[in-house]
């Protein structure tokens, strides 16, 4: 039969003949799921005298240094992470102030991934303490979103005595909005159906990417919720903030963000830093402090097999006021040497204020596989071969006794 100036919705039309519409694609599960406040629960967990009290995981009072972590008993002071500890002392002077123990903090947290693998095997790993999961096309296996969430949540309290909280959602925007949403201990899912109605009446602070400036714009245009956000014309907002910016938390007020898990996620960088006890302006000093920091970098690099091209230097005054300056070199490294000249040239040729320092760090990033046509440019073949098994053969020896016990001499610049 012939079918003439007919429209069938329902129906596509080939040269074989008729075929229904392929299946709508289904939609995704996203679940993020985050300790609560980590450092100080894994202590109260462990010391039954804490619980119950504020407890300031971090630098101890009298000291130089930040917070890193909290009890949710501080929490109720204004007490959070990264404020300094001497603003802490003075709001909250009975608190519980303890050091990190980070190979504690350490082994929870991969008795904690080795539950989640138990549930799929595509996870990825945020940080030592949160981690997304998608749970698409489980249903059938585990049961429904909430099933699974419930279960997470129920054998990591069981396995660690810790508690998490967990958000499940068609992205990660929304998976991480729903863990925060319901913290602490708390499940939250959001079908598809409920996120515009879920995100409407939120502050636009949640959302991802948005600094002070972002909400004093915010502010300005009489901007506090997400419905509020969702409802202002783009062209005001990219006016007010940008395109890039105005797009990004468009599409974020909307509900839409990437749904991908990456379970085989590689650092973004390698950093570390030291707070002085005092400000230190004695360049010997801080020369020596660099030269640490450049060879615990460069350590860590090697032993995850990465070289990096970008050279960061951080640099933290009295008043908190912090600079960063970076530096892009022209082969990627893992040496110590060249972080260290490249990190002391940033300090002294960056116009950076002349002031007593309180913190300094050295990063590393940019990854990328060494070109040995490039690297033939500054050092022959013969060197560059030599170099790296003394490098190798220092490594070994620390790796060995777990502590650096062997280093690259690295002589302080001439005055």
């Amino acid at each position: 039969m012939r079918l003439k100036n007919s429209w069938y919705p329902a129906l596509i039309f080939c040269h074989h003949g008729l075929m229904r519409p392929p299946a709508a694609k289904p939609h995704r599960w996203i679940a993020h799921v985050d300790l609560d406040a980590f450092f100080a629960s894994c202590e109260q967990r462990d010391h039954p005298e804490y619980r119950g009290r504020p407890v300031i995981v971090g630098a101890m009072p009298g000291n130089r240094g930040v917070v890193a972590a909290c009890s949710y008993e501080a929490r109720e002071y204004g007490i959070h992470s990264a404020m300094p500890i001497d603003q802490v002392a003075r709001c909250c002077p009975d608190a519980v102030y303890l050091r990190p123990d980070m190979k504690k903090y350490q082994r929870a947290s991969r008795e904690v991934f080795s539950i989640l693998a138990d549930f799929t095997p595509v996870v990825e790993k945020a940080s030592i303490d949160e981690a997304y999961l998608d749970l698409s096309g489980l249903e059938k296996i585990s049961g429904p979103p909430d099933t699974i969430g419930r279960e997470i949540r129920q054998r990591i309290q069981a396995a660690t005595g810790l508690t998490v909280s967990v958000g499940i959602g068609p992205n990660r925007l929304i998976a991480k909005l729903g863990s925060e949403a319901g913290k602490p201990d708390g499940l939250t899912v959001i079908p598809p159906a409920d996120v515009l109605t879920f995100l409407a009446p939120m502050p636009v602070a949640n959302l991802r990417g948005l600094g002070r400036q972002t909400q004093k714009r915010f502010d300005q245009l009489n901007i506090h919720t997400v419905a509020e956000l969702r409802a202002t014309p783009m062209a005001i907002l990219k006016e007010h903030l940008g395109q890039s910016a105005a797009e990004s938390f468009h599409r974020q007020a909307h509900g839409q963000a990437s749904d991908n898990i990456v379970t085989d996620r590689q650092r973004k960088s390698i950093s570390k830093e030291t707070t002085f006890g005092t400000d230190v302006h004695d360049h010997d000093r801080l020369h020596d402090v660099l030269r640490e920091l450049a060879t615990e970098v460069a350590r860590t690099a090697r032993r995850e097999t990465l070289t990096g091209t970008v050279v960061t230097l951080k640099i933290r005054y009295h008043g908190f006021d912090t600079y960063t300056r970076q530096k892009t070199l022209p082969a990627p490294t893992d040496d110590e040497r060249i972080l260290l000249t490249t990190a002391w040239s940033l300090l002294n040729n960056s116009n950076l204020p002349d002031r007593p320092v309180r913190l300094i760090g050295v990063g590393m990033s940019g990854w990328a596989v060494p070109d040995a046509a490039q690297a033939d440019l500054f050092e022959p073949p013969e060197q560059q071969a030599h170099d790296k098994k003394i490098l190798d053969a220092i490594d070994t020896v620390n790796a060995k006794f777990g502590k650096p016990l062997l280093g690259i001499g690295l002589s302080r610049p001439q005055k």
